[in-house]
């Protein structure tokens, strides 16, 4: 197969310029490139023969930025400047940051920025580093240049943090493009959709994040059927769990540097702890001993039961039983460790997958998906459909959620609800778009507010507009509404400065479930709340225009009746709240009547029955 050229638009192809594309896993731990030459798939090493670049920055003073294993290095003595695990940190807010082992920018608006000796750098600005690092690999070991690449994300990653993706890619110099999710990218490095047709669970637990996905395979189709997980969750937390154990031994953790050496020291022991059943420890002065594989299992298993969790909700989500699925294929350097391995085979009742290596399995994938992407002739045909992770909707009245677009649901994907207008003459209307699986707006994402403006005036109902969410494929949702009638319009790209907090998408889904009958109840007292509202405001209006079509003592015993439902309404009794609008519909009935009778006593003035013939 002939290597890829591609020109620049507007300029002429150069013939002696190769341009490539590549596939990219931008890791929470290590970050690997790789590419499509002559069919086979190639994951670049650095000079030293190195395929994995430690995802570690550091930020010097005098404006130095050194990347990867150098980096990593240094991380015990300037700890404070060298950033690692900055994934965790993608499309965050300051207030979806617990603690963190880095100075952090002072301001709660936006992204988080971290203080560094070269001043305050974002996550994405670290990312875009270490992508750079990544494209220089490319081009120097391949003599040309890196025209664009499908990098990978967490499926679990929210709109905020996958826009926080891409725009560190820009930073880099680099064209997305596609963003795909990470268990697919497994998915496709394995070649499975050349296996028998059925169903596929991958389980990726990475250094900072855990995806799982079920999978169906038919004729070269991935349909993701369901996806789940924590992006809050792997290595770094197995190595946090372990240098707890130490610490309640006697391990003193009183700087970051002594922090910073802890860490280590447990993900070295954990490691070694694959293959051996026993290692010493010695980090000296502030902790010596030694750590079993047993001693390590027990710290980790509330971690995996975490995972199996996860696991198990996504067969519910997708109605499938254990018995029903093919293979398990194990991503990511964390599943290397031994119990993982057990639990999860043990869950599913079969060997779990692990030919590849779990740490290249994701940039394989993404270098046949960008060579496909490209149009290469000899590229497998493959089709993709990924799912969005939370369900994606607007704010209603009564603070209420309206899912527009549901979870799990395949991408791209389009989506339109109509709506209408709440009072008479209203010539705007707010959206309000969130993400979430509960029933109230408080319990869910905001994710953008807008505005359209234009609405010709009209009774309460009689607007019609139509909002429409639109997913691409690499998960970025625009949202539009348009007024019918008019044709006015107004739209937004949903670009948050800072996506969900690393456990709320895990809290999201495990609330939704545990509070189902309460949101249940919820909103059916929002809903009463909101016709009582509509109906007290319509009745007002019309005793304020025709209070003379009243019949003696009707204006009293009409009042008694709205104060009933006033007093309802501010109550939690949606039954009594739906007897009262009853109660008054009956009484305002004759005063109705009067005013329709008179409305058209004022048409027919003047004019002839035969006109109406």
């Amino acid at each position: 197969m002939a290597l890829l050229q591609i020109s620049e638009p507007g300029q002429s192809p150069n013939p002696h310029t190769r341009t490539f594309v590549a596939g990219i896993d931008l890791g929470t731990t290590n970050s690997l490139i790789a590419t499509v030459r002559e069919r086979e798939v190639l994951v670049l090493p650095d000079a030293a023969g190195d395929v994995l670049l430690p995802s570690v920055v550091r930020f010097e003073a005098n404006g130095q930025v050194t990347v990867g294993r150098a980096a990593q290095q240094a991380e015990i003595q300037d700890p404070l400047n060298t950033i690692a695990s900055v994934k965790r940190l993608m499309g965050r807010g300051r207030a979806d940051v617990g603690d963190c082992p880095y100075r952090l920018a002072g301001g709660d608006e936006g992204m988080v920025r971290i203080e560094t000796a070269a001043g305050p750098k974002t996550p994405v600005e670290v990312s875009a580093q270490i992508l750079a690092a990544l494209k220089a690999r490319l081009e120097e070991a391949q003599g040309g240049a890196l025209a664009s690449a499908v990098i990978t994300v967490p499926a679990y990653f929210d709109e905020a943090q996958r826009q926080a993706t891409k725009d560190a890619a820009r930073l880099a110099g680099i064209e997305v493009l596609r963003l795909l999710n990470e268990p697919t990218a497994a998915a496709v490095a394995y070649g499975l959709d050349r296996n028998p047709e059925g169903l596929y669970c991958v389980y990726d637990l990475g250094g900072g994040t855990f995806d799982v996905s079920l999978l169906r395979l038919s004729e070269g189709v991935f349909e993701v059927l369901a996806t789940g997980g924590d992006a809050a969750l792997g290595g770094d937390d197995m190595d946090a769990a372990v240098v707890a154990l130490w610490t309640a031994r006697g391990a003193r953790a009183g700087s970051p540097e002594a922090s910073r050496r802890l860490l280590r020291a447990a993900r070295d022991a954990r490691e070694r702890l694959t293959g051996e059943t026993e290692v010493a420890v010695d980090v000296a002065p502030i902790y010596t001993g030694r750590l079993t594989r047993s001693e390590l299992d027990a710290a980790i298993d509330p971690l995996i039961d975490r995972t199996l969790v996860a696991c198990r909700r996504v067969l519910k989500d997708a109605g499938v039983r254990i018995a029903d699925i093919g293979e398990i294929v194990l991503v990511g350097g964390a599943t290397r460790t031994p119990r993982v391995r057990e639990r999860v085979g043990d869950l599913f009742r079969k060997t779990p997958l692990h030919d590849i290596d779990p740490d290249r399995v994701v940039a394989v994938g993404a270098a046949r998906q960008a060579d496909l992407l490209a149009g290469n002739a000899g590229a497998a045909d493959m089709l993709l459909l990924d799912v969005i992770p939370l369900s994606l909707g607007i704010e209603i009245m009564g603070g209420l959620t309206e899912k527009i677009i549901p979870r799990n649901t395949p991408i791209p994907a389009s989506r339109a609800q109509d709506f209408t207008t709440y009072k008479d003459g209203q010539g705007a209307l707010a959206i309000h778009v969130v993400q979430g699986e509960r029933d109230l707006v408080t319990e869910c994402r905001s994710l953008a507010r807008f505005e359209l403006r234009g609405i010709p005036p009209m009774v309460a109902g009689a607007a019609r507009i139509r909002v429409t969410f639109q997913v691409d494929a690499d998960g970025l949702l625009n949202v539009s509404a348009r007024e019918m009638t008019a044709e006015v319009e107004s739209r937004v790209t949903v670009k948050p400065s800072f996506g969900l907090s690393d456990v709320e998408i895990e809290r999201m889904l495990q609330d939704a479930m545990a509070s189902a009958e309460a949101d249940a109840a919820a909103r059916t007292l929002r809903e009463q709340q909101v016709e009582a509202d509509r109906m007290i405001e319509a009745l007002g209006a019309a005793l304020a225009a025709d209070q003379d079509l009243l019949a003696p003592g009707e204006r009293e015993a009409l009042a008694a009746r709205i104060a009933a439902l006033k007093e309802a309404r501010d109550g939690a009794d949606p039954q009594r709240i739906r007897e009262q609008i009853a109660a008054l519909d009956r009484a305002s009935a004759p005063f109705a009547a009067r005013r329709m009778d008179a409305g058209l006593e004022r048409a027919m003035k003047g004019r002839s029955v035969t006109e109406f013939r």
